[in-house]
């Protein structure tokens, strides 16, 4: 992979007017072409990420990150995206860390470079939601579904053959999860990459509280019930 012009970044987010602007403007400055689900916020992401110069495609009706994904994943690929990277939209992600993966994936020509936060670095990160992360990966070990490091990071890169093949049902956390399995299940090449999660005071007042650690193992337990 040589041609950034291949490559597409998909952004979901939810009411994060204050920090998306300088989140796309940080991609594009390397990739340009950045596409933010708006998952019906209720502040001015949309507007301030048309500003910074992303695609924006706005749901109706909130309906949650994995759904945002899917949306942006399908868009990109009716655009004719042969590579497409997943990158959260509240600055916890790095954009050198988007050529950590494409780096890996020209390096092994994996279908899929996950990029693995306990391979590389996690300053400031709060111990509990170290443990809920963790724990949903013995739980996977233990039940024979995966053995990567980091199951719910949001920064990975699909090649269009994968990207095709994986079907995101899961609306909310689960869907993390449920990209590992679809990877294994339909006999995707896959690897890691280390990358830096970056744990701000904003992303910690966002979504690392205890309650979101345990939606995100509760969200997973259920995917595996009703799969």
């Amino acid at each position: 992979m040589s041609n950034v012009e291949t490559l597409w970044i998909v952004i979901p987010a939810f009411n994060e007017g204050s920090v998306i602007g300088t989140v796309v403007a940080s991609v594009r400055a390397r990739y340009p072409y950045v596409v933010v689900v708006d998952d019906c916020s209720r502040d001015d992401t949309g507007a301030a990420a048309v500003g910074a110069g992303a695609v924006v495609l706005r749901h109706p009706v909130n309906l949650g990150q994995g759904a945002a994904l899917a949306t942006g994943m399908r868009y990109v690929l009716s655009r004719g995206a042969e590579f497409l990277v997943t990158f959260d939209a509240d600055g916890q992600h790095r954009t050198e860390d988007i050529t950590v993966l494409v780096e890996r994936q020209r390096e092994t020509g994996s279908d899929v470079v996950l990029g693995s936060r306990f391979l590389g670095a996690t300053p400031g990160m709060p111990p509990v939601r170290r443990f809920a992360l963790k724990l949903v990966v013995q739980c996977m070990r233990l039940t024979g579904k995966s053995a990567k490091s980091d199951v719910h990071n949001g920064l990975r890169l699909f090649t269009r053959r994968a990207a095709q093949q994986i079907q995101i049902r899961q609306n909310r956390m689960a869907h993390a999860s449920e990209i590992i399995t679809q990877i294994e299940t339909l006999g995707l090449s896959t690897c890691e990459a280390p990358v830096t999660i970056m744990y701000t005071k904003y992303s910690l007042s966002k979504g690392q509280r205890l309650s979101n650690g345990l939606s995100i193992i509760w969200d997973t337990v259920a995917a595996r019930m009703y799969r």
